[in-house]
């Protein structure tokens, strides 16, 4: 019973997980049954285009990762641009599923196609812009040649604090603890 309820709960955490994550995607897909189907055709060409550009502009971000040393980077880059490929293959594979239902006349598996490729075309834009994140383009850009003027003030002192002042060495040496020495 307890572990039924805490299944039930997780279920449902990851439900809304999905459900927040969910407008971002929706909002760019278009119904697929008031389109056409010869311009669900020309979407989909136009759409693995798009993807195809993406995937281009992703692996440049991976060489500008690589030359810039930065494995943290390099990490993220790379995992978005293996979902970009990943949903890339899936996108080609819907589009001559697509081409199919469409020469068949099958409105349920063309709308169907023209739904994951809409979806796929939404989530390729946003891992760009993630990948762009991963490089720091988004937040901020620097010259790696910039050069810093530092101006001390006066009143510092002028001995390194993380160099204490060596004790004085001593003169006389102490009388002996012990009388036998």
């Amino acid at each position: 019973m307890q572990f039924s309820r805490l299944f039930l709960a997780a279920a449902l955490i990851s439900g809304l997980a999905f459900a927040a994550d969910a407008p971002k995607t929706s909002e760019a897909v278009v119904d697929a049954s008031k389109v056409p189907d010869p311009e669900k055709l020309q979407r989909s060409a136009n759409a693995l285009g798009k993807m195809r550009d993406t995937l281009k502009d992703v692996i440049g971000k991976l060489e500008e990762a690589r030359n810039s040393k930065d494995v943290v980077k390099l990490n993220c880059v790379n995992e978005k641009l293996s979902q970009i490929k990943g949903l890339l293959r899936i996108s080609e594979l819907a589009d001559v599923s697509l081409q199919e239902a469409v020469a068949n006349k099958d409105t349920p598996t063309a709308e169907h196609e023209f739904t994951k490729l809409s979806i796929a075309e939404a989530k390729v834009l946003q891992l760009r812009s993630q990948a762009e994140e991963c490089i720091g383009q988004l937040a901020f850009r620097t010259d790696e040649n910039l050069l810093v003027d530092v101006e001390e003030p006066s009143d510092l002192p002028k001995t390194d604090p993380t160099r204490p002042v060596a004790p004085p060495n001593v003169e006389s040496r102490p009388p002996p603890a012990s009388p036998t020495l």
